[in-house]
């Protein structure tokens, strides 16, 4: 059926449904009919590819390699009489255990952040609001099904293709299907005739964008049958990308890889010239590069991301994109909106000019209670326009009130509720014949009503706009020439109310006959001036800002006083500018000093974000509407409102505040530079771990004489044998790795200067700090080996124990010494108490279990412990001072 076609009454028989919409019941049937309304995605991957990939790293391949010999060799030995089966059966078991474990581990981790990543992009799905069982509701667009009548607002996404119901002046966006740049006029019309998509007048599709109007129609299409669908356009979400850091890192382990390899060539040369086998050499020298290659880095970094933005969701920030965490860290500067960001987006109507008097309201927030001053002649009629040009309406549920709608509107229903009017009844006594919608541009709003069966228009906008318009006043009922000193007069009264920081809405009317004349020649009624209070925590957020060298600027496009009164009182700082004075200055001289741009245009955002970033700033910007998103778009960090945002600007967005309060972007901002702080943590943790096991080996092989590393049959003793190096990789780069990354933010983060953006992780003292760690491990571990080696009475196997020991204790020592360069508390982080003790744990295990003859390792003595208690606390004396003199500052 073409959709496009016929009367609409024939649609709504076609998907048996009708202007109420469908019932509950009714769409779940139509789930199992239609399934969901999505595009097919590519195909997910399943938990046992993600297993089966943890084994795709070529040298795993190679491990798994020697294993297949070592079995070979063990099988063909057993059966020539050589040793018993276990003998030769340990060492394929141990590795074999080992490479699964660790590849158990890996699939955790990423199995992890896939499910994290997925909880998320579920978050970040569009809204749809549609009308069933006869209410409008909001829901999640992919459960938009075929019989759903949509509400249509501007800015919105649509998210199905749907036949237009009724309409007012309603435009989309149609570039996404038909390539058609600009906007595209919709009417309600039957076709009969065979026509182009893009001729299809009386629909809308899924994909395309509200650019203008409002308006209702029926979904006829979901998911794959879409136009959209039909081409199969699949914009893959940001998430799947690599992010910056991560690149960086994929970089730094080839680097490493090739680095180690080489070493791992080297050891096995020298063992093979050493006359040990050329398989125990292989098993070694490959053991060697698995532990030393830090394979885990870009899993462990995806998780920390996941499980960061994650915690983020929970403070109100939810990120779209994961590279936006590392930007968060060097963000500089904050340009927010006003209303409903930085306040509480409860408007309430504290004072009314009417009759040439001002009126105080008492009340507070949406419960229309509270008591007017006086009453005048003209109130009424003031109240009445207040109401009729309204699209919002105030909601009873449960003994407390909410506004569906913009809140400036709303706090003009709860004034003329207190005022004893009721806005249903009225509304219903008095309907919209017709309307001019308000835009940025026009700042102004017409509705034209049939009253007493008369037409009339009413109009409300900023003052200056509806006083540009009008030529006639309204005092005591009675109506009089708009003279010059009046009009003065009035802008007088609207700018003292705006110094106390009240916005002012003018209100206006006429009896019409012509479209034309709606806005002509019109009667001015009064003003009515509201407040919107700033939100409590907003304060001491911004001081949280000052300290943290974020610069916070305010942006909004009420008038001058109003931003000023509200910036003072949340200690804002900077000069204050008008969008008209943007265009007449050197802004790049002066946006330093700007704290506060009013009556702003959302182009005026554009400039705003330019200049900043011309003088090397990180910005992050806010913003609601469709015309924010170019200024979302070019920010270095895009913060979109989760409640009063539309959909383009949510999509332009890196960022959405699911609150919209300014608190919870420095919130972000802090969790931010705590997920950096954290992968620096790990990453210092692993690379310094895996540099000391490879250091360990490596003089250990070359210094095998000079060192007396030397048997009783003249071959080379190494402190580790392969299955030791594998199970030490699998106690401390598991879950210790992965439980630093989930410490708390420092204290003191927010008092730390913005990181630089061109700053990255792997810098001369990040350098500097593993070399020096994983040097300090090595000794120390080549120090307990070569004296239990030099011990009457002691086996290989003990000396072989305390230095596996030695470097799975040092290492977890590292840990402590990399957090204690932190402000965070030692017992501050309850997963890695448990990671590092389960470790611990596991290393206790095959040291006094029957395990041991898996490792070849013996119990040892207390008085064994008390050495290693020794070496621990010199190697946190060392590390101590030569942090004092390299690094002097806490980070």
């Amino acid at each position: 059926m073409d959709f496009y076609k016929g009367k609409i009454s024939k649609i709504f028989d076609a998907l048996d449904t009708n202007e109420k919409g469908l019932s509950s019941q009714e769409v779940e049937k139509r789930f199992e009919k239609y399934g969901h309304n999505k595009l097919k995605a590519k195909k997910q991957i399943s938990p046992i590819f993600l297993f089966l990939e943890q084994f795709k790293d070529p040298v795993i391949w190679v491990l798994i390699g020697a294993l297949v010999i070592s079995i070979i060799i063990g099988y063909v030995e057993y059966n020539q009489g050589h040793g018993t089966i276990m003998e030769h059966a340990t060492e394929p078991i141990v590795i074999g255990a080992i490479v699964i474990a660790n590849a158990v581990i890996g699939f955790l981790q990423e199995y992890k952040a896939e499910k994290a990543i997925e909880a998320l992009k579920k978050m970040a799905s569009l809204k749809a609001t549609v009308i069933r069982d006869g209410k409008q509701v909001e829901i999640d667009a992919e459960d938009v099904v075929p019989g759903d009548i949509l509400v249509l607002s501007p800015g919105e996404k649509i998210p199905a293709d749907a036949r237009l119901m009724s309409l007012t002046n309603l435009q989309t966006q149609e570039a996404a299907l038909t390539g058609e740049s600009l906007p595209v006029k919709k009417e309600v019309v039957e076709f009969e005739e065979d026509l182009q998509l893009g001729d299809r007048t009386n629909m809308v599709f899924s994909g395309t964008v509200i650019t203008e109007g409002k308006g209702k129609a029926i979904v006829v299409k979901t998911g794959m049958d879409t136009e959209i669908g039909k081409i199969a356009q699949l914009i893959e979400s940001a998430e799947e990308t690599l992010t910056p850091l991560q690149k960086r890192l994929e970089k730094l382990g080839k680097f490493l890889t090739y680095l180690v390899l080489g070493i791992c060539v080297f050891i096995f040369t020298v063992l093979t010239f050493s006359d040990q086998t050329v398989l125990g050499a292989l098993i070694t020298a490959v053991s060697l590069a698995v532990a030393a290659i830090p394979e885990g880095l870009p899993a462990v970094v995806t998780i920390s991301l996941a499980l960061g933005v994650q915690r983020m969701v929970k403070k109100n920030a939810l990120i779209r994109k994961l590279p936006s965490v590392e930007t968060l860290g060097s963000t500089t500067v904050i340009c927010t909106d006003k209303t409903g960001t930085l306040t509480k987006n409860e408007m309430t109507v504290k004072k009314i000019y009417v009759d040439d008097k001002i009126i105080e309201v008492g009340g507070s927030g949406y419960v229309p209670e509270g008591n007017f001053s006086e009453k005048t002649k003209s109130l009424d009629l003031l109240m009445k326009i207040g109401i009729l040009n309204n699209d919002s309406e105030l909601v009873k549920k449960d003994d407390k009130y909410s506004i569906l709608g913009d809140p400036t509107e709303g706090s003009l229903l709860v004034s003329a509720e207190k005022a004893g009017f009721d806005s249903e009844k009225l509304r219903k006594k008095h309907p919209r014949i017709d309307e001019i919608m308000f835009d940025s541009k026009r700042k102004r709003m017409t509705t034209v009503h049939n009253i007493d069966n008369r037409k009339y228009a009413y109009v409300k906008g900023a003052p200056d706009i509806i006083l540009g318009l009008c030529d006639k006043i309204l005092v005591d009922g009675k109506e009089q020439k708009l003279t010059k000193q009046l009009k003065d007069k009035i802008m007088e009264t609207n700018d003292n109310l705006a110094g106390e920081a009240l916005r002012v809405l003018g209100f206006a009317y006429r009896e019409v006959s012509r479209k034309e004349d709606y806005e002509k020649n019109l009667i001015f009624v009064g003003l009515q001036g509201m407040i919107d209070p700033p939100r409590e925590e907003v304060k001491d957020a911004i001081r949280k800002c000052r300290t943290a060298g974020i610069k916070v600027v305010m942006i909004t496009g009420d008038y001058k006083g109003t931003a000023m009164a509200i910036a003072e009182e949340l200690d804002i700082r900077g000069k204050s500018i008008t969008g008209k004075e943007i265009e007449n200055i050197d802004l790049d001289k002066e946006v330093d000093n700007i704290g506060i741009y009013a009556r702003v245009n959302p182009e005026h955002k554009m400039k705003i974000v330019q200049a900043l970033q011309r003088k090397g700033h990180v910005v992050a910007m806010t913003g609601d509407g469709v015309n924010d998103a170019p200024a979302l778009k070019s920010s270095d960090i895009g913060i979109a409102m989760g409640i009063t945002g539309t959909d383009v600007a949510k999509e332009s967005s890196d960022m959405i505040l699911t609150d919209d309060n300014f608190a919870s972007i420095v919130n972000a901002v802090e969790e931010g530079r705590g997920i950096y702080d954290n992968i620096k943590k790990f990453m210092q943790y692993l690379l310094s771990s895996n540099l000391g096991e490879v250091l360990v080996l490596f003089l250990a092989t070359v210094l095998a004489s000079t060192l007396g590393f030397i048997g009783t049959d003249g071959h080379p003793v190494l402190p580790l044998l392969a299955t030791q190096i594998l199970w030490m990789n699998l106690v401390t780069d598991g879950l210790p790795a992965v439980a630093l990354g989930m410490d708390p933010a420092a204290r003191n983060i927010m008092k730390r200067k913005p990181r630089k953006t061109d700053e990255g992780i792997l810098t001369k003292s990040f350098g500097l700090k593993v070399a020096y760690t994983g040097i300090i491990i090595a000794i120390a571990t080549l120090f307990m080996f070569w004296y239990y080696m030099n011990v009457d009475h002691i086996s290989n196997e003990h000396a072989r124990t305390m230095a596996l020991t030695t470097l799975v204790i040092l290492q977890f020592v590292r840990i402590h010494i990399i957090r204690s360069e932190y402000d965070i508390g030692m017992l501050s982080n309850k997963s890695l108490i448990v990671a590092v003790i389960i470790s611990i744990g596991m290393q206790l295990l095959i040291i006094y279990t029957a395990l041991g003859n898996f490792f070849e390792t013996v119990p040892i003595r207390l008085i064994d412990w008390g050495l290693l208690i020794g070496v621990s606390i010199f190697m946190l004396i060392i590390s101590a001072i030569i942090n004092k003199i390299l690094f002097k500052k806490k980070a």
